[in-house]
């Protein structure tokens, strides 16, 4: 091959790369799953929580379970019970709830893992009103919550939440 052959070879082949590459750029921003979707921030994430609390004062089990995902799974604080269906969350927040809880975050540490998904772990506190006395206690528990962003909307997946066992 001449040099020349060379060189007009050489810069079909970049033509070429620089065509393929802008190519998969620009599909993948708009057909890529979660492609152009920007990732959520921490302190959005560990919000989620927030919501989740407020639907816990409405004092209705309904609206906490509909923060849960279809499929999603709960290992909830003062249960032995693993709920992973809709009925079941409901059946666990229908008792839960006739205590007035109110979540306090304690400590927190958030893993952002992609645009659709993130994990919130940590410990926090629940103020208790027993409905017969009106005693007041506080259970210190520690949590994880797993989301994943499901037709635009953050659902729990999993939440796990267990008292401190030394405490």
């Amino acid at each position: 091959m001449t040099r020349r052959s060379l060189s007009k070879r050489a810069a079909i082949v970049t033509a070429t790369a620089v065509v393929a590459v802008g190519t998969v750029a620009a599909g993948g921003a708009v057909a890529g799953p979660g492609w152009g979707d920007s990732k959520p921030g921490k302190k959005q994430i560990a919000g989620l929580f927030d919501q989740w609390n407020r639907a816990l004062q409405t004092g209705d089990p309904e609206q906490v379970a509909d923060l849960y995902a279809r499929d999603g799974v709960l290992l909830p604080t003062v249960s032995n019970k693993v709920r992973t269906d809709r009925a079941g969350i409901v059946d666990y927040f229908e008792h839960f709830l006739a205590n007035k809880p109110v979540g306090t975050k304690i400590e927190t540490h958030v893993n952002v893992l992609d645009s659709n998904s993130a994990i919130d772990t940590g410990t926090y506190e629940f103020a208790l009103t027993d409905p017969e006395t009106g005693e007041k206690s506080t259970v210190e528990a520690r949590y994880t919550y797993a989301y994943e962003k499901r037709g635009g909307e953050w659902l729990i997946v999993n939440h796990h939440s267990s008292k401190m066992p030394e405490g």
